[in-house]
């Protein structure tokens, strides 16, 4: 019998589904907040995750970016509930790997058939199986030699605060898994001036476009605070992928997201006002880097990181953080940020 998680704060959208899915022959478990829904998934390791996205606390995209941090939690179908079906919303949880939408109000044959097929995507079988199939051989080795290449025998990089991983331009002979801290990537123009692409945490891989490509780097990485990064040597990279085509899917479903998130980034540096950029790159770090409590986050970044992500010069970026400390959105305390008003700063008008 496969095991659901329902994560959902309204009582009676919960208790409502799981009498739907219960009726269908599944075992449910259910949460009443994303706290409370994480805790249960790590506990009770579903084979299918059902979550709400506008939750007290920890929403659902918190949700699916901390159960796809661990490897225990990080395969489980997901599948999100939400009352907007805005094209931001689809994108979004896109980006963060979500598998499939229901738009509330739904009814019982559009929750089965989209449980069914994300089961059955999955490799499991519906209720009235007996039991699970087994992966097949070659699957189960690939995954096994995909964990080889993260495990402890590989070569370790310890990287401190500002330490260089790798440069934009240099050839691209590595694959780096990012086991602990935080990591940034960014292009630098003529003048020296940082365009941060991405911010990378634990659980995340960098430099693998460039190895798809068999380019070089088209950034660099820099540690923004010590890390530890696992080193996968491109030939390993190369010879897992080629005889492994669910490997090589997991790596295409990163590069689509990625472009995706570039996409979003470039048009909203392109049409968005500064003080529009410099809350969304706060919300950028407070819901990358503690999406636990997003909003009550405690910023540690340099204004010169900031206005990385912003696309703004230096000196506009503190400006525009004066403004917002004196309208009570911010207050900072030395390098901090502390963050006073969220959903403010989400709302920010353009």
């Amino acid at each position: 019998m496969k095991k659901i998680l329902i994560i959902e704060d309204n009582n009676d959208v919960r208790e409502n589904t799981a009498e739907i899915l219960e009726l269908a022959g599944y075992q449910v478990f259910t949460a009443p907040n994303g706290k409370r829904g994480v805790e249960a998934a790590r506990a009770e390791r579903p084979d299918l995750v059902i979550c709400d996205i506008m939750m007290p606390e920890l929403d659902g995209y918190g949700v699916l970016h901390l159960l796809g941090k661990s490897p225990d939690t990080a395969a489980i179908p997901f599948i999100f509930l939400t009352a907007k079906a805005e094209k931001d919303d689809f994108r979004k949880g896109m980006n963060l790997g979500a598998d499939d939408y229901l738009t509330k109000p739904f009814d019982d044959l559009a929750l089965l058939d989209a449980v069914e097929m994300r089961l059955r995507k999955s490799g499991l079988r519906g209720p009235a199986g007996t039991a699970d199939a087994p992966a097949p051989a070659g699957e189960r080795r690939g995954l096994e030699e995909f964990n080889r290449l993260l495990g402890e025998e590989r070569k370790v990089l310890t990287a401190k605060k500002k330490h260089r991983i790798f440069t934009e331009g240099n050839f691209a002979n590595s694959l780096y898994y990012v086991k602990d801290g935080k990591v940034k990537t960014f292009k630098t123009n003529k003048e020296g001036r940082e365009f941060i692409t991405g911010l990378h945490g634990e659980g995340d891989f960098i430099g693998y476009l460039e190895l798809l490509e068999n380019r070089n780097y088209t950034e660099s990485a820099e540690a923004l605070e010590d890390a530890q990064l696992v080193v996968i040597q491109k030939p390993d990279f190369y010879d897992l992928i080629e005889r492994n085509r669910d490997v090589a899917a997991k790596f295409i479903k990163l590069l689509s997201r990625n472009v995706i998130e570039h996409e979003d980034r470039l048009l909203k540096l392109a049409y968005n006002s500064v003080r529009k950029r410099v809350a969304e790159a706060l919300l950028m770090l407070c819901e990358r880097y503690q999406p636990d409590n997003p909003a009550a986050a405690v910023l540690r970044v340099s204004r010169e990181d900031l206005s990385g992500l912003a696309g703004a010069s230096k000196e506009t970026v503190i400006r525009t953080l004066s403004d917002f400390k004196d309208e009570k959105l911010i207050d900072i305390t030395g390098k901090e940020i502390h963050i006073l008003k969220f959903d403010k700063l989400k709302t920010m008008p353009n």
